[in-house]
């Protein structure tokens, strides 16, 4: 019998064979998606595209299933996560080709896949084309450095790639607290000692205790995800260690309210205070498509600690008194705001201005910037971008 284009093919395919040929599709491929009723789908510079693999055309509830239990294994932890939560993480390996941050999820009765490729090669500043002057975060001897952002822009890898380089320059000993580990990092003028989620540890802010048993000088912890966490990471700051993590935030000012926000609004003061003289560097980064198509380009925003700024975080933004103002101010200082890179990007024809103006922070702020290109644009007949500019607006809202 034969069968119609939309009917499921039902010959199984190992789990490792599906994997492997969706990663070798291309070297630009950044995730993974299984899910029941679709193809197999990679994300190729931030664009999902469809993966015909012989034997798999259309993913069903019960490849899905059975992928599922071949990624899982006898992985305990994540088994009972994904009965009782509905989702666990997980970390997977096919040697010589790629580690992968695996999350599982129940959806509609059926689980799904979502797998984030981490890199072989730990990057430096430089191949993520990340400002230079952080690389003065590896002098550092204590304070808080937060990497923030999307999901997806890049936070993992800046991490690292900061890592690497007190891991190469500095004699210390550096402990990670990772869900799950993604980078491994050798031995090199530093001792690094990696735990990950579940497997060595139960909770983060129970490792991070005990990592300030372990006569650390750098800690990594993955993601400071609660106010157990957020507590401990301040505690290990205030007492001369250097902690680096990331949120999930998409600005510096949003980076300071939400750890504020966590609190009771009666320690709120207190743990502005903390903050303020703990933390060093706030960076948070945006991943932007550039004109000519290769990939996507990091742009990035980068509060420092100076006297102006903590006193920002002390008091919180004021008519005038803002952090984005300070990072304006503060470009002698190595600080710079987002709208500000994207300016600068869209003049040296890097990236398009619908695109910029689509991933800024405040669009009509920094159309009144530009008004001078969109004019010329106008006028050399570019593109219809008085028509667009109602939905560039509110584009970056959308997309994050």
């Amino acid at each position: 019998m034969g069968t119609t284009a939309s009917t499921p093919m039902l010959v199984e395919v190992s789990t490792v064979s599906i994997i492997s040929r969706m990663l070798l599709t291309s070297r630009q491929v950044s995730d993974l998606i299984l899910s029941p009723g679709c193809p197999p789908l990679v994300k190729l510079n931030g664009e999902l595209v469809p993966v015909q693999l012989p034997g798999v055309e259309i993913l069903t509830a019960e490849t899905t299933k059975r992928i599922v239990g071949d990624l899982i294994g006898s992985h305990q932890v994540a088994l009972r996560n994904l009965k009782e939560d509905g989702s666990c993480d997980i970390s997977y390996s096919i040697p010589k080709l790629a580690r992968l941050r695996v999350n599982i999820f129940m959806q509609r009765g059926t689980c799904a896949v979502i797998m984030r490729v981490v890199p072989t090669n730990i990057p430096d500043l430089a191949s993520l084309n990340l400002p230079p002057q952080l690389a003065q975060i590896a002098e550092l001897k204590n304070g808080v450095v937060l990497v923030t952002g999307p999901a997806g822009s890049g936070k993992s890898s800046t991490l690292a790639a900061l890592l690497n380089l007190i891991n190469e320059t500095k004699s210390y000993h550096i402990v990670t607290i990772e869900d799950p580990i993604e980078f491994s990092h050798k031995h090199k003028r530093s001792v690094v000692h990696q735990r990950e989620l579940h497997s060595d540890t139960s909770r983060f802010d129970l490792a991070l205790r005990g990592a300030l048993r372990q006569s650390p000088d750098v800690i990594m912890v993955g993601e400071m995800r609660d106010k157990e966490t957020i507590e401990t990471v301040l505690e290990a700051a205030e007492t001369g260690h250097l902690v680096l993590s990331s949120l999930h935030t998409i600005d510096a000012s949003s980076t300071i309210e939400r750890i504020i926000g966590v609190f009771p609004t009666s320690s709120q003061q207190f743990i502005r205070n903390r903050f303020a003289k703990s933390f060093r560097y706030i960076m948070s980064q945006r991943l932007v498509p550039p004109k000519d198509g290769s990939g996507r380009l990091a742009v990035v925003e980068i509060l420092k600690s100076t006297l102006r700024t903590q006193e920002y975080v002390i008091k919180g933004d004021s008519e005038g008194k803002s952090i984005v103002d300070a990072m304006r101010d503060g470009s002698n200082e190595g600080m710079q705001d987002f709208d500000g890179e994207i300016e600068r990007l869209i003049r040296s024809g890097v990236i398009d201005i619908e695109i910029g103006l689509a991933f800024s922070t405040t669009p009509g702020n920094l159309r009144l910037q530009l008004v001078d290109l969109i004019e010329d644009s106008r006028k050399s007949d570019a593109g219809p971008l008085a028509d667009k500019s109602s939905s560039v607006e509110t584009g970056f809202e959308i997309m994050h």
